[in-house]
Order: structure tokens, then sequence, then C-alpha cells
């Protein structure tokens, strides 16, 4: 077994597992084209917004009960619930004629999201205690994280296929059916030992929830665990909200280029996508694996997350400018940042915040952390379709980069507690 670095943790079955996990849940054909099936179907900015804000207030109304449910009642099962309910999501969306139904498949699809977010990541990060490898968080979360990205650069290629044979948006959330089931049957496979370590304990559902709930309060008592919280969700809440709208820069930059002018407008457009995707997914993969190793070049995490959240927001802000100046090509290459500097410090970040949180209730706590996120990135997207319906889609992503730039500022971290 090779490794790189200071890691030193197995790739055992439960590893390759994890990455699998990942690699299927990110064989969402439907995301290189979620805003611009939105945009097709008649929705204006701020309807699309609405529809991401509803999407994530729901996520954070259910966040912290599908953290209790897991540490209490077991992981697995949690898991389960989430991609079955994924699964209906996605067949919602398929057969949606109007914003009504859409609003339907996004309730639909927060719950799923809820119930498996934090979830997940503990069921990862019990493992790593129970091997003895606690300090390799950003290591590991990096590799599997990794092969999320793997699978989101083959999905983009698949769905720029499907989308130019079929020449509909639809056709890819009917698609994105059959990973997600083999994922549900992934789940099953786990080791119980994964479902927490309050689940080996057959008490009162009650005193569960009680042990739980303490456990998660005594986390949240210290301010300096809430900043920490609010730098690594900033980010992630920012690239929730922002990131689809590469879809129509990379319309616009599609239809300005002098060549397959015998295709039409949207098969061209989904070639291009299908491309850009890839390779932008390729490169998030490595930045993702590449975490670990970016982190060890400083004295601790505090330092590369603020240089990280200021340098993202940074490309917004000026990929924004460059569009509503009409430099097309400059602002797509600029909007990529923001997808890579994500997946550099998203592992980054988890571990951070997880050191700093009570062990007992960690499902409970990275739920909270995700539900931050979801806090983060409703607000954002309704700023970011306001903007966009007023000014268009540069000036609206310069202008609300600018809002969370000087957010950033108030949530940078101490380089020492």
């Amino acid at each position: 077994m090779k490794q790189a670095g200071n890691e030193r943790f197995e790739r055992d079955l439960q590893y390759y597992k994890f990455c699998a996990y990942g690699f299927l849940k990110d064989l969402r054909f439907f995301d290189p084209f979620l805003l611009l099936m939105f945009l097709e179907k008649g929705l204006s900015f701020l309807q699309i917004g609405s529809l991401y804000a509803v999407r994530e207030v729901l996520i954070n109304v259910m966040e912290i009960p599908s953290g209790i449910m897991a540490d209490a009642l077991g992981r697995r099962r949690t898991m389960v619930m989430s991609f079955v309910a994924y699964i209906l999501s996605f067949v919602v969306f398929f057969f949606a004629k109007g914003y009504a139904f859409f609003v339907l498949a996004m309730a639909v699809f927060a719950f799923g999201d809820a119930f498996r977010t934090g979830t997940h990541k503990a069921m990862i990060f019990d493992y790593l205690k129970l091997k003895g490898w606690a300090d390799q968080k950003t290591h590991y979360y990096g590799h599997t994280r990794s092969w999320s990205q793997r699978g989101a650069a083959l999905s983009s290629l698949i769905a720029a296929g499907l989308v130019f044979w079929r020449g509909d948006y639809a056709i890819v959330f009917l698609a994105t059916v059959v990973p997600y089931v083999f994922d549900l049957f992934l789940m099953l496979s786990y080791p119980a030992v994964l479902d927490g370590p309050r689940h080996a304990a057959r008490g009162a559902i009650k005193d569960e929830f009680i042990h739980v709930m303490k456990a998660f309060a005594s986390s949240f008592k210290d301010l300096f665990v809430l900043k920490a919280i609010g730098n690594q969700a900033l980010y992630t809440g920012y690239y929730k909200a922002t990131k689809d709208y590469l879809q129509p820069l990379l319309q616009g930059f599609a239809l300005s280029l002098p060549i397959l002018l015998s295709i039409a407008e949207k098969e061209r457009t989904a070639l291009l996508i299908g491309f850009v995707y890839f390779l932008l997914y390729l490169l998030t993969s490595y930045a993702s694996r590449s975490s670990g190793r970016f982190s060890e070049r400083f004295a601790g995490l505090a330092t590369p997350l603020n240089l990280t959240l200021g340098i993202g927001i940074g490309f917004g802000l000026m990929s924004g400018a460059a569009y509503a100046l009409g430099l097309a090509a400059l602002a797509v290459l600029l909007y990529l940042g923001i997808y890579i500097v994500e997946n550099l410090r998203k592992p980054m970040g988890i571990a951070y915040v997880t050191e700093l949180m009570n062990q007992d209730a960690l499902a409970t706590a990275l739920s909270a952390e995700s539900q931050a996120e979801t806090l983060f990135a409703a607000l954002i997207a309704l700023i970011l379709g306001f903007f966009a319906d007023a000014f268009g889609p540069g000036l609206g992503i310069l202008f609300t980069s600018g809002l969370c730039l000087g957010l950033a500022y108030l949530l940078r971290l101490p380089r020492s507690r």
C-alpha cells in the first residue's frame, strides 16, 4: 500500500465502499443542466433562487431531527430513507411541468439531503476513530471526496450525451435513478458498527434523544465553535447558491463560438457543458485529494481556511465583472475557481469543525454544520436571483460576491484559540 505525505490509513474494503458511495452519489446527471432546465421552463432567476431557497430551508428544518435519528436509531436506516427520497424526487422532477411541481420535487429532494449529509460523514469519522486513524480526517475524507468528483466528471459526459441524444433536459433525472438504486443497496452492506455508539445500547428512545441533545448542546456553548462553523458554512453555502450559474455562462460562451453551427443550440450547449464539466470535475477531484497535503503547508487549519475563503469568493466577484464586460471566456475560467476552492477547503473545514465537537453527538453536530450551510445557501440564492433578474447574471454574481466577501472578513478565524 503506497501512502503519500503523512497519510497512514489502510485502503481496506470499507475504504472502497466509502469511495464507491461518493462515486455513485455524484452520478447526478441533472447537475450540469439544472438551471438551464428551469430557465427553459420559463422560470425567472428569482423563482429559481426561491426553489433553491425552498430546498435549503427544508433541509434546514429537517437537518437536526435527521442527525438525532441517525445518532439514536441507526445511521444505515437513515441513509436508506435518504436514497428512497432522492429517487422519488427524481421521478417528480421528470414529470414536473410547472413551478408548483418543482417546489414539490425540491421538497422531497430536501428530505433526502437532510437525512444524508452529516450522517455519512459521521460514519466515516467513526470508522477512522475505530481504526485508530482519527488524525487522518483531512487525508481520508479528501480521498473519498475525490471519488465523488470522479463520479461527477463521468456523469457530465453521460448527461451531455443524453441531452444531445434526446434534445431534452428532463431525461437526466430519470437516468439518475439507476446509480442511486445501487447506492441504496451499498448502504445496506455497511457494517452494523457504523450505526453509531448509541445504537448498540438498547435503552428507551427518549433517553437516547436526551443523551444526544445534551452532547449536541455542549458543542455549541463555545462561540469559537460557532465562528468555525460560520467560516466553513459560508463558503459552502456560497458555492451551493452560485455554482449552477456556470451553466448560463457556458451557454452564452457556446453560442458565441463560430463552430458546430450546423448543430442546434441546445445540443451545441450540451456538448460544451459536458466537456467543461468533465474537465472541471477532474480538477476538483485532484483538489479534494490534495487537501491534506495542502493543509500541511501551514501550522494550523485556520490560515488555509481563511485564505481559501477569500480567494474562492474573489473568483466569483471577478468572474461576474468579466461576464458583465462581455469577456465570456475569462468569466467561465474564473468561475471554475469557485468549484476548485470548495473541494480544496471542504475536507479541511470538516476536519477543523469536527475536532471542536462533542463526539457523542457527531452526526447531530455535523448536521448542524450542514444546517448552517443551508441557511447561507438559501439567503445567497435569493439575493443572487434578485440581482440577476434586475441587472443580469454577471452583475448579479458581482454584487452577491461582494456582500459575501464582506461577511467572510467578519468570520475569519484566529490562528490560535
